[in-house]
């Protein structure tokens, strides 16, 4: 068979590495993918106009190739509704439809939908109006998150532990409009003390199958100071999430989203990521995306021990129930090299070197998340540029290798945290 996957970061990256093992397919193409995956796939050249336009494009491609399946990687087409097109011309595709992505695609939705269902989460209000959402940070007088409503590429959670910090960030969304049309709105939630943590399972709109759990790292620099970012590294497993809590997430939180989702007429078949909060009164959400994490991503798929293409296919088929996914223990790490100033101003066209040594290396995988291919020399292109993951008998392993990794590669301005996974060293010890 004949795969597409559309994206261009380090979670498509891990994806066609993994999909490339598959003795199902014959041929994977990517759109608009990017340097790391060319050993394994054919990037399309099809130009990014606009949405619709440019859907329509991959679509008469797939027909013409006689694509098998289509995977929506990141969560901008699946909200600008991809999936619909490629229905209404009856092509397989895996991801959630407009409708259902709207999970992710307004935390205003989302919110609404945990409260009619019962799902904990932080109490929360929505304004439009930013004098309205001032006023009520002054009389709340507490700790809170400012959120952009749509989606932001990972950014648009801001926290505001003073009341200045919060009338601040709420001008950065609603006034300044630093957020373009995800800051129509804003959603200030109480600001919840625990642990973060990432719950991700498949979905064919009835039955769920859990992935690993994981842990991401928001912050740009050590001990989780500095801004927010899109993630700057990942682990799995998680271990605050332990066998109780994790029964706990999936009859408290996982089904009761996706069967509220059905109720609601917006069956969810696809990827759920849960982002979560341990409390002290137990886990509670912190958001829902319709996609695979990033860096989360790059930690799971190399624990995967089965044929993932099935699996993607039998969330399509209304099948998961009869579906089983063998996991390997070994944990991993994946740790984000990103450019300088990331995630506010940087430059590009860096060179990269150091990334070729890799090649043959079992344990380390370097997914490209922000590169460009220029006259035979690897640039980077993005904030986030690499993601050198490693997987080890042991937590410390997967960190030594994966530091490691990073002590061969270099360009300039290259910036990381030292410490990844440094809760699950903790709990471990």
């Amino acid at each position: 068979m004949n795969v597409l996957v559309i994206g261009q970061g380090g979670r498509e990256h891990a994806l066609v590495w993994k999909i490339a093992q598959s003795q199902l397919v014959d041929q994977i193409y990517c759109w608009p993918g990017n340097p790391g995956m060319d050993e394994f796939s054919i990037n399309l050249s099809i130009p990014f106009v606009n949405e619709m336009d440019s859907y329509r494009q991959v679509v008469e491609f797939v027909k013409s190739e006689g694509i098998d399946l289509t995977i929506v990687g990141p969560e901008d087409p699946l909200a600008n509704g991809i999936v619909d097109l490629f229905e209404l011309h009856e092509l397989n595709i895996f991801g959630p439809n407009q409708s259902a992505a709207q999970i992710e695609a307004s935390k205003d939705f989302a919110k609404k939908l945990m409260k009619k269902y019962d799902i904990p989460t932080a109490d929360y209000q929505t304004f439009t109006d930013a004098e309205a959402a001032i006023d009520y940070v002054k009389k709340l007088d507490k700790p809170v998150f400012v959120k952009a409503d749509g989606l932001a590429a990972g950014k648009g959670a801001i926290p505001g532990p003073t009341i200045s910090d919060a009338i601040q960030a709420i001008r950065s969304v609603l006034v300044e409009q630093n957020f373009g049309e995800a800051g129509q709105k804003v959603v200030i939630e109480e600001w919840m003390e625990g642990e973060e943590a990432s719950f991700i399972v498949l979905s064919d709109g009835n039955d769920v199958v859990t992935l690993p759990t994981s842990q991401d790292h928001k912050r740009a620099m050590d001990n989780d100071q500095g801004p927010n970012t899109g993630g700057m590294g990942a682990y799995s497993p998680a271990p605050v999430i332990t066998d109780i809590l994790h029964k706990e997430v999936i009859d408290t939180i996982v089904l009761p989203t996706i069967k509220g989702m059905k109720a609601e007429g917006r069956i969810y078949k696809g990827i759920l990521y849960v982002g979560l909060m341990i409390t002290d009164q137990g886990p509670k959400v912190v958001e829902y995306n319709c996609r695979l994490g990033d860096p989360e991503a790059q930690v799971l798929i190399p624990r995967i021990e089965s044929d993932l293409v099935p699996i993607l296919q039998s969330c399509l088929d209304g099948t998961l129930a009869q579906t089983e996914v063998k996991l390997r223990p070994d944990p991993a790490v994946c740790v984000v090299m990103a450019s300088g100033g990331y995630p506010k101003s940087y430059e590009k066209g860096k060179k990269i070197t150091g990334v070729e040594s890799f090649k043959g290396i079992e344990h380390t995988n370097i997914f490209h998340a922000g590169t460009s291919n220029q006259s035979g020399e690897l640039l980077t292109d993005g904030g986030r540029v690499l993601g050198v993951t490693s997987v080890g008998s042991s937590i410390q392993l997967a960190i030594d290798r994966a530091y490691q990794g990073i002590s061969k590669i270099h360009f300039d301005q290259a910036h990381y945290r030292t410490d990844i996974a440094h809760r699950a060293v903790e709990r471990t010890e």
